[in-house]
């Protein structure tokens, strides 16, 4: 990614949460909303990973890694349903042999509409699977890990690349395999970008960058890497860690890494720190990392196993699994700057059952409200007491549109989750208007327009205009240029779309002055010393190439 692409991006990215953050403080209210284990067959005991993910339908959707029917006398776990009001649906329960085993993963909404995850075990191989399930439970395993060479014990969901594949880490493996990195199609086939060796080992969760390449860390290795890492891995498989924990600065980071709008990402470490008992940490792109906060026996929270959620107030929320001598864990609110204040104390006590120990990563809802779940806690007391419970934190928290993905070419269809969509009466990229369609009240496409550049999409709905919480990137097309041949200094006309946002013309490795005529048209000049090769255009939304090659002149 280039400087000015980069720059172009955050300063779209900084504007959106400047215009969404409230200045005051304002009331805040927890809700209990269902406690597991109440009914037979219920989500059990929902820990780490765990992520939420929210439907075309305005519901949330995760995992449980216990619960559900019982399959020759055991539970093994299922996928479930969460309304924004609090009510609980069992979608699928694991059998363990046939579909998987032990479900911690947590979701993802893929383009399809449905939701994928994956399982650590079990299934027809026995080393879990890769699986997609309807929004009304229909279940199908998409790929069987077969142990070895594509590792097993997935414990995240894959994540949507810009490619519209997917991608995702196995956390271990057997032989020399310490986890993987993989692509997969919608169909199922697997491709391998990078096999741990035991010199690193033990990825979690990755997440996809602004630049297209995807972030994550893994829990340790040999050497320098004992306290884990954080690396950086890109769709043709350049492998590269970025920092190396110390111990000092965190130890054993095992939540899913974020990219903030500010373009630092932002996790936590589950061990290590000045306390002892883990860190909140930000790290520029290179690899520069920064320790927000330190958790130690203070009553603000220990041990964080989950990683954060930036909000629509541009503030981030996490929990830690314990709070010695204060509560049994605590939801807490840090700044990008490191301002730290407990928001939630976790307790089982004296009829306060807000729930014990959550593992699982709060998730903002398009209306604001954070959701999240506990390991345990509750009253529920259906053959499991103490099982956790279901909860939401309604901090009056500004609403707003989600991007299923974020970047696409002109004409492309953009899909986009909120609520109160009914009556739309506008939709536009960066101030562009786009076509649309109000397929629910939940749920609307988007054609992206000509002109349109990279930033923030809009919704303007009957009570108000939504923003998107994620800019959106435009990705430029070459179609042609002529004429095929010229000297330097003559002039150059490419074709194509999404060239309004251009900010870099190169015939070959040489920068040329270019104008931009329309979204479609680029005059381009033959620079000072040229040769004869492609062209290439560079926006926020990547860069392009020339099928073809322009021969320079004498």
């Amino acid at each position: 990614m280039t400087a000015n692409r980069i720059s172009v991006l955050l300063a779209v990215t900084i504007l959106m949460v400047v215009a969404a953050a409230s200045p005051t403080a304002l009331a805040q209210t927890y809700t209990d909303l269902y406690d597991l284990g109440t009914n037979a067959g219920d989500p059990l005991l929902p820990a780490w990973m765990g992520l939420f993910a929210q439907g075309r339908d305005g519901n949330l959707y995760a995992t449980s890694q216990s619960g559900g029917a019982f399959f020759n006398g055991h539970q093994y776990g299922t996928v479930f349903r969460l309304t924004p009001s609090g009510s609980m649906t069992v979608l699928h329960s694991f059998d363990g042999p046939n579909d998987g085993a032990f479900p911690n993963s947590g979701l993802t909404l893929g383009a399809d509409g449905n939701l994928w995850g994956t399982t650590p075990s079990g299934g027809t191989v026995g080393f879990g699977n890769v699986f997609k399930i309807t929004p009304s439970g229909t279940f199908s395993v998409v790929h069987n890990f077969n142990g070895n060479t594509e590792g097993s014990a997935a414990n995240a969901p894959p994540v949507i690349g810009m490619d519209g594949n997917f991608y995702g880490t196995t956390g271990n493996g057997n032989n020399a395999v310490f986890g993987t990195v993989y692509k997969m199609t919608t169909k199922g086939k697997l491709t391998l970008l990078h096999t741990f060796d035991g010199i690193t080992r033990y990825p979690q969760a990755i997440t996809l960058g602004l630049d297209g390449n995807f972030y994550g860390t893994f829990l340790g290795g040999t050497g320098a890497n004992v306290n884990g890492d954080v690396f950086r891995i890109t769709p043709k498989k350049k492998f590269v860690v970025l920092h190396a924990f110390t111990g000092t600065d965190g130890q054993n980071p095992m939540g899913a890494i974020i990219q903030g709008v500010d373009g630092n990402f932002y996790g936590t470490t589950r061990a290590g720190g000045t306390g002892g008992t883990g860190v909140v940490y930000k790290m520029t792109p290179s690899g520069n990392l920064t320790v927000l906060h330190n958790f130690a026996n203070d009553g603000f929270g220990s041990t964080p196993f989950a990683g954060l959620v930036q909000a629509s107030d541009g503030k981030l929320y996490g929990v830690t699994i314990t709070n010695p001598g204060t509560s049994f864990g605590v939801l807490f609110q840090i700044t990008t700057g490191g301002s730290y204040s407990n928001q939630v104390l976790f307790s089982n006590t004296s009829g306060a059952f807000k729930g014990n120990s959550p593992q699982v990563t709060p998730y903002q809802h398009t209306n604001g409200v954070l959701f999240g779940d506990t390991t345990s806690g509750g009253t529920g007391s259906n053959g499991c007491n103490f099982c956790g419970v279901l909860y939401s934190l309604d901090a009056t928290l500004p609403r707003f549109a989600r991007l299923v993905y974020w970047t696409g070419t002109v004409g492309s269809s953009v899909q986009i989750l909120g609520q109160g969509f009914t009556g739309t009466t506008s939709v536009k990229f960066n101030g562009t208007a786009a076509s649309f369609n109000v397929v629910s009240d939940t749920y609307l496409t988007a054609t992206v327009p000509a002109g349109g550049t990279a930033g923030n999409v809009s919704v303007t709905t009957p009570s108000g205009t939504l923003a998107s919480n994620h800019a959106f990137l435009v990705v430029p097309v070459v179609t042609g240029f002529s004429p095929a041949s010229g000297p330097v200094g003559s002039a150059v006309t490419i074709t194509g779309s999404g060239l309004t946002g251009v900010t870099q013309v190169k015939f070959g490795a040489k920068s040329a002055s270019f104008t931009v005529n329309t979204d479609s048209s680029i005059t381009a000049t033959v620079p000072a010393g040229a040769k004869t090769g492609k062209i290439s255009v560079t926006s926020p939304g990547g860069v392009v190439m020339s099928k073809l090659k322009f021969t320079v002149t004498p």
